[in-house]
């Protein structure tokens, strides 16, 4: 029998979905779940976005500009203008989503063998982009008793070798919600700078802040722009992640050049998606604020739920629409599974996404969770009386 490839059998299991199939069977044995496992928002997609689709009047579904269709790049300008961010058409490349867009940035920017560091926990799905791409994620740790702020530039100093090619960061960051601040970010800047390296950011919650705060993003960072690549996507700002429209951008002209290089090979993005996102960028600025408190609200349930359960510990977010929560459990990725295969309260249950899928070091996450608060508030409660009595009565409690 034929044999898979060694990159095929490295890749790691998403360890947002690969709890699909109990969760499956416990809906099938009548079990009501909660799904706090996935960012899929339940806020409804901009009207202007959906009529842009049943509109669309064209006779052919061609092929787009492998940059993606140009109108919808031009907007993108002024889209970016708005929150203080200068770029042009031709620094722009759509991909189908940010996933595409951060395989771009790594094919183009990096060789088999070469590193990034990137601040665990982590999208778990950068661990798949790399091993896609055949590089090496060096972890930095940051500590939930911090939030998980940036961890001390010391130890990303020390992590720095002749195999160091780029720093990566997603802000507001996925799993833990932690904002990164400008401050913080300028000291990465001086970093990158003092190594030659690439900064590759990843900002698809730009819109989701809380309490005052504000997004700070690098390419705001002087002197940063033969360096920097930013990655963005419509899937959470516009509740809208079936649309499957990303997009890489940067200064640098060689990267977008052989990035583009990658774009053409996959021909181009989807023409729906990138026609509803266009149409997208004219939500109404009330979309975002109702959006944005509604999110806040839920994130205040999640919080203060938790930190009120005993053993229980979670840090306040100041942005996304996630949290990463350390509970009293000696294996999180068994806790998940039980919730599902063996646990139910009042026929209903909870599905959670194990944080040890979040980290690069193994045995880290362990006794933590990421949450998705994208459920209203009545859900959220319930879910909240699913995992507090659930602690309770789990056999692995550890306190």
């Amino acid at each position: 029998m034929p044999k898979i490839s060694k990159k095929g059998a490295a890749m790691p299991e998403s360890p947002i979905r690969k709890l699909v199939p109990f969760a499956d069977g416990a809906k099938s044995k009548g079990v009501k779940v909660h799904h706090l496992n996935i960012g899929q928002p339940d806020i409804k997609t901009p009207e202007v976005a959906m009529e842009a689709i049943r509109n669309f009047s064209e006779k052919v579904v061609a092929y787009s500009h492998s940059a993606g269709i140009l109108s919808y790049r031009e907007k993108l300008v002024g889209y970016y203008k708005s929150v203080n961010i200068d770029v042009t058409p031709d620094e722009m490349i759509v991909g189908t989503g940010a996933s595409e867009a951060i395989l771009f940035a790594l094919q183009s920017c990096m060789d088999e063998g070469d590193e990034i560091i990137i601040p665990e926990p982590f999208y778990a799905n950068y661990n798949g982009f790399a091993t896609n791409a055949g590089i090496n994620v060096v972890p930095i740790s940051s500590s939930i008793e911090s939030g998980f702020a940036l961890p001390p530039i010391a130890d990303f100093e020390n992590a720095i070798t002749d195999k160091t090619k780029a720093i990566m960061l997603c802000n507001p960051n996925n799993p833990t919600g932690y904002l990164y601040s400008r401050e913080e970010l300028e000291i990465v800047r001086d970093l990158v700078k003092k190594h030659d390296l690439f900064l590759i950011s990843d900002e698809v919650y730009r819109e989701f802040t809380y309490d005052g705060y504000e997004h700070f993003s690098v390419m705001q960072l002087d002197g940063l722009d033969e360096h920097t690549i930013l990655i963005d996507s419509v899937s959470k700002r516009y509740s809208a992640c079936g649309f499957r429209i990303g997009v890489m951008i940067s200064h640098n002209k060689e990267v977008m050049a052989t990035a583009m290089k990658f774009a053409q090979a996959r021909l181009s993005p989807p023409t729906f998606g990138q026609v509803a996102a266009e149409a997208a960028i004219d939500t109404p600025k009330e979309y975002f604020v109702e959006v944005l408190e509604e999110y806040k609200n839920r994130r205040d349930v999640v919080v203060n739920r938790i930190n009120k359960m005993d053993g229980a510990f979670c840090p306040n977010p100041k942005g996304a629409f996630y949290v990463v929560a350390r509970l009293p459990i000696d294996d999180s990725d068994k806790f998940c599974q039980w919730l599902l295969e063996d646990y139910n309260y009042n026929n209903e249950t909870v599905m959670l996404a194990p944080a040890s899928g979040f980290y690069s070091t193994l045995g880290f996450g362990k006794d933590e969770v990421r949450i998705s608060y994208v459920l209203n508030v009545n859900d959220l409660n319930a879910s909240m009386d699913v995992l507090e009595h659930a602690i309770k009565d789990y056999p692995g409690r550890t306190s």
